[in-house]
C-alpha cells in the first residue's frame, strides 16, 4: 500500500493555504510553526504507549527549534534547567545513608527466610489448580458445531469517553493518501491500519486507491467494494475522512512528496520520525498499540468496512438458500490455487510438470528464496490438499450429509483434486452453484467475488482455514468478535505425520489422534495466546466477558 501526505496549516497570516514539504516530519519548518502556535493540532506519539485517551505528543530529538525540548513547549525562564548539574551539597542530601541501604537489604533478606516458601507454594498452587481445570476441560468432547463458552464473551470496542474527537479537515496536519496492494483482505488490513495512522498523525484519510496492478488484476475502485459513504459517516468521531483531496491543494503542490517503504510491525512514533510518502502499507504497524487505538482497528474492520449492497445482497442470498436447505453448515477456504502453492514451495506429487508449472508462476516474486518441500511440510508451511481437509473434518466428527460451502478461486488439478472432497461430503456447494446468472457481473472482478466469499465464510456455523493467509486472519478474528463462532485452523505440521500414517491404523484411532492434536486449534476461547498472535486475528482488547449467572459457569469461564 502506497501512503503519501500533504501537510499544511489551515491558513498562515496572510490568509493563504501553507503547503509543507520534506523528507521527515521533523524537517517541515511550517509544521514546527503549526506545533509553536497551536500545539493541540499537532499531536503524534509519545514513545508509543500512553495513558488511554491522552492526546499524543510530538517529541524531537535532542533540543528543539529555538531552545525547545517538546514541540510547542518552550523552557521556563524562572525555573533552572532541569538537566544542569546539581550542586556538591545538593547531591550529598539526595544520597541515603549506607548503613540503611545495609540495614534494610539485612531486614528483607531475614523475613525472605520465613515468606519465601510460602509464596511459592501460593504460586505453585494457583498454576497446579489452572492445569487440572484445563486438563478436566481438554477430556471433555468437543461440540464441533458450537464452543460452549462463546455466549460468555462478545465485541466491545465503543470509544471511551477520553477519547478525543476528530479534528476537523481545516485544522489537520494535512491529507493522508493512500494506496493499497494485496488481494482484498490484504486491502483491508492496511485499510485499518491507515486509519489509524490518520488518527496519529491528526490527519485527514483521503478515501483509499485500491490496488489495480497485482497479481489479482480487478480495477475495482473502494466504492465498487465497500460503502464509502458509510465508512466515512461512521468514523467521523473518530478521523475526518474526504473523498479528495481539495482542487486547490493538488494545484499548490510544487513537487510529488517522498516515496518509501516501513518496515512491517511499526511502533506509531515511527510515522511521526520517518514517514511522508511510504510503499507497500500492509502490516505496517504493530500489534503493541494502546486499548484505545487498537479498538479503534476494531470499529474499522469490524464496522466501518461494509461491503456495497449489491454485494451484501448477493452474499446474504446465499447464505440464505444453503440455511433452507440445512439448519448449519461448514465454510472451507481452501486456498488451493496455482498462486498460493508456487508462493508456499510445497510440492503434491505431480511430477515434473507440476514443478516446472508452479515454477514459472514462482519467477513473479523475486524476493522468494529457495525452499525444500519436504522441509517446508514438515514445518507445517503446506496447506493441505482438498482430501486432507475432506479426512479432518470427518475425522472430527463432520458426518457425510454436513453441507460444505467451498470459498476458493481456480483449483489448482481441477476437478480431478476436489474430487476426494466431494466423495467425503456430497452436499458441496460454491458460490458459482448457488448463485447462477446472479454471479455474471462480479465475475470479471475478483476482489468483489473474494467479498461474496468473505460473507458466506462469515455466515457459517464453523469456518475452517487451509493457510494463514490474510482472509483467514481477517475472518478468525470478526467471528471471535462477533461471539466466538466456531473457527478450525488444521495442525498442518502434526496432521502431516498422521496423513502419512493413515494406513497403518484403523479408522477410530486415526480421528482420536486427529482430535488430539486439534486441541487448541478448534476457536475457543482459550485459544487466545496473548502477546503471541497477530492482532486482526486475535482482537483481544476488543473482546469482553458477560458474567454469567451460573456460578460453576463462572468459575470454568475464569479459567479460560
Amino acid at each position: 500500500m502506497d501512503l503519501s501526505m500533504v501537510l499544511s496549516s489551515p491558513v498562515n497570516t496572510t490568509g493563504r493555504l501553507v503547503l509543507c514539504h520534506g523528507r521527515t516530519i521533523r524537517e517541515l519548518p511550517c509544521l514546527r510553526d503549526l506545533a509553536r502556535r497551536g500545539g493541540s493540532r499537532t499531536s503524534g506519539v509519545d514513545g508509543g504507549r500512553r495513558k488511554a485517551g491522552a492526546p499524543y505528543r510530538w517529541r524531537s530529538r535532542g533540543t528543539g527549534v529555538g531552545g525547545e525540548g517538546e514541540m510547542g513547549r518552550k523552557p521556563n525562564p524562572s525555573k533552572p534547567h532541569s538537566g544542569g548539574a546539581a550542586s556538591p551539597r545538593a547531591a550529598r542530601r539526595t544520597q541515603p545513608s549506607p548503613v540503611f541501604l545495609g540495614t534494610a537489604l539485612f531486614v528483607l533478606g531475614f523475613v525472605s527466610l520465613f515468606t519465601g516458601h510460602i509464596v511459592t507454594d501460593a504460586d505453585w498452587s494457583r498454576i497446579r489448580s489452572r492445569w487440572r481445570s484445563k486438563q478436566v476441560r481438554n477430556n471433555e468432547p468437543i461440540n464441533i458445531w458450537k464452543s460452549r463458552y462463546s455466549n460468555l464473551y462478545y465485541g466491545c470496542s465503543r470509544r471511551s469517553s477520553n477519547f478525543r474527537s476528530a479534528v476537523p479537515e481545516n485544522s489537520s496536519t494535512g491529507y493522508l493518501l493512500i494506496g493499497t496492494s494485496g488481494g482484498l483482505n490484504q486491502q483491508r488490513i492496511g485499510i485499518t491500519d491507515a486509519v489509524v495512522v490518520a488518527r496519529i498523525l491528526n490527519a485527514t484519510l483521503v478515501v483509499p486507491e485500491l490496488d489495480h496492478h497485482s497479481f489479482w488484476k480487478d480495477d475495482s475502485d473502494f466504492s465498487d467494494i465497500f460503502d464509502v459513504d458509510w465508512f466515512i459517516s461512521y468514523l467521523s468521531k473518530d478521523v475526518t475522512i474526504v473523498k479528495r483531496i481539495p482542487y486547490e491543494v493538488m494545484m499548490s503542490m510544487d513537487k510529488l512528496p517522498w516515496t518509501m517503504r516501513a518496515p512491517r510491525k511499526s511502533m506509531p512514533d515511527f510515522y511521526i520520525d520517518e514517514a511522508l510518502q511510504l510503499t507497500k502499507f500492509d502490516y505496517r504497524l504493530t500489534n503493541e498499540l494502546d486499548e484505545e487505538l487498537q479498538k479503534l482497528r476494531c470499529r474499522v474492520n469490524f464496522h466501518a468496512l461494509r461491503f456495497t449492497n449489491s454485494i451484501q445482497t448477493l452474499g446474504e442470498k446465499l447464505v440464505r438458500k444453503l440455511r433452507i436447505m440445512s439448519s448449519r453448515y461448514v465454510a472451507v477456504h481452501l486456498r488451493f490455487e496455482p498462486d498460493m502453492l508456487a508462493f508456499s514451495g510445497c510440492y503434491y506429487g505431480g511430477g515434473d510438470k507440476e514443478r516446472r508449472e508452479l515454477g514459472e508462476i514462482r519467477k513473479r516474486w523475486d524476493t522468494l528464496p529457495e525452499l525444500s518441500a519436504e522441509d517446508e511440510r514438515s514445518r507445517g508451511k503446506c496447506p493441505l490438499t482438498p482430501q486432507e481437509i475432506g479426512l479432518m473434518l470427518r475425522a472430527l466428527g463432520f458426518s457425510n450429509d454436513t453441507y460444505l460451502y467451498v470459498a476458493s478461486g481456480e483449483i489448482y488439478g481441477g476437478e480431478e483434486t476436489l474430487q476426494p472432497l466431494r466423495d467425503l461430503f456430497p452436499n458441496y456447494y460454491t458460490k458459482e452453484m448457488l448463485a447462477g446468472d446472479d454471479l455474471k457481473p462480479f465475475l470479471p472482478f475478483s476482489s468483489r467475488l473474494a467479498a461474496i466469499d468473505f460473507i458466506v465464510c462469515d455466515g457459517s456455523d464453523v469456518f475452517v482455514t487451509n493457510n494463514n493467509g490474510n482472509m483467514a486472519k481477517v475472518l478468525a478474528g470478526r467471528r471471535r468478535y462477533m461471539g466466538h463462532k466456531r473457527t478450525i485452523r488444521p495442525n498442518a505440521k502434526k496432521l502431516n505425520l498422521l496423513f502419512q500414517r493413515r494406513k497403518q491404523m484403523g479408522w477410530d484411532i486415526f480421528s482420536q489422534k486427529v482430535k488430539k492434536v486439534q486441541r487448541g486449534l478448534m476457536g475457543e476461547p482459550d485459544d487466545i495466546r496473548p502477546g503471541r498472535d497477530d492482532f486482526h486475528e486475535f482482537p483481544l482488547s476488543c473482546i469482553c466477558q458477560r458474567i454469567p449467572v451460573n456460578r460453576s459457569v463462572t468459575a470454568r469461564a475464569e479459567n479460560l
